[in-house]
């Protein structure tokens, strides 16, 4: 078995800014107050996906998902270590990424796509696949910046999994639309998962970790904290909470019922 994801000692460090404008600072900084904060959103995060793993990246917020879910896409790059990928990468990392508002959904399916490593004729031969997916044909020529946010990621999430692609990366794409859409991502991720695809699953809903992924991999603090089974990993956020609780209805609608 190959290796898909490699990622080694990798840090990225962000400037958190308190004031947004030149007078602003000027005035903090004549009072004796600090301007910007530099902190670790990762700090010397290490493991190895093989091909055809599923991996559900887990933790509280702000402890470093969507960076390094950006940093395995090549969105960003590492300011220490390395992030080796194999292959094709196509997925939904944020929701209306890619998308231009003043362009139609039409116009966009195109750039998304090509953003997606796909070629033009690769579009047209699923354009009508993508637009049925994605249940908007309605609203094709509308402008995007029109759409709300279920219909953007209804129209991302469309085009990422027609992607042929060999590591699919997914930051909670469930997190808004309606419940049969969620139900049709998830049970297409389960086709993507058993094709023997890489999957990269961003998500707070143990359910769907349960159902999607054989491994997990939580941050703590932009470490990692743990790295095993899908169940423990559970167990280690204390996210696996009797039934009735908010944990639990949260869970529900994120698709856990697939």
């Amino acid at each position: 078995m190959s290796e898909s994801i490699v990622v080694d000692g990798v840090a990225k460090q962000f400037t958190l800014r308190y004031h947004r404008t030149l007078k602003q600072m000027a005035v903090a900084k004549m009072r004796g107050r600090d301007v910007s904060n530099r902190f670790l959103a990762l700090d010397d995060v290490s493991f190895t996906v093989q091909q055809g793993e599923s991996i559900g990246l887990m933790g509280l917020n702000g402890s470093g998902k969507s960076t390094l879910l950006r940093l395995v896409s090549g969105v960003m790059r590492p300011d220490r270590g390395s992030v080796r990928t194999r292959g094709r990468i196509a997925g939904l990392i944020a929701t209306g990424a890619g998308f231009h508002p003043q362009l139609t959904g039409r116009e966009n399916i195109y750039i998304n796509a090509a953003i997606n490593g796909m070629t033009e004729a690769e579009t047209r031969g699923k354009f009508d696949e993508i637009v049925e997916f994605s249940d908007i044909s309605q609203f094709l020529d509308t402008p995007v910046g029109h759409y709300s946010s279920g219909m953007a990621a209804r129209l991302g999430f469309s085009v990422a999994i027609h992607v042929d692609s060999d590591i699919f990366l997914a930051d909670e794409v469930l997190a808004v639309g309606d419940k049969p859409f969620k139900k049709k991502c998830m049970e297409r991720m389960q086709e993507i998962r058993e094709s023997g695809r890489t999957i990269f699953y961003v998500s707070h809903a143990p359910g769907s970790v349960r159902k999607m992924c054989d491994r997990a991999i939580v941050l703590e603090h932009g470490r990692v904290g743990f790295d095993g089974d899908v169940a423990e990993g559970i167990r280690y956020l204390k996210y696996d909470e009797p039934k009735g609780t908010p944990e639990d209805d949260i869970d529900d609608e994120l698709g856990s019922d697939v």
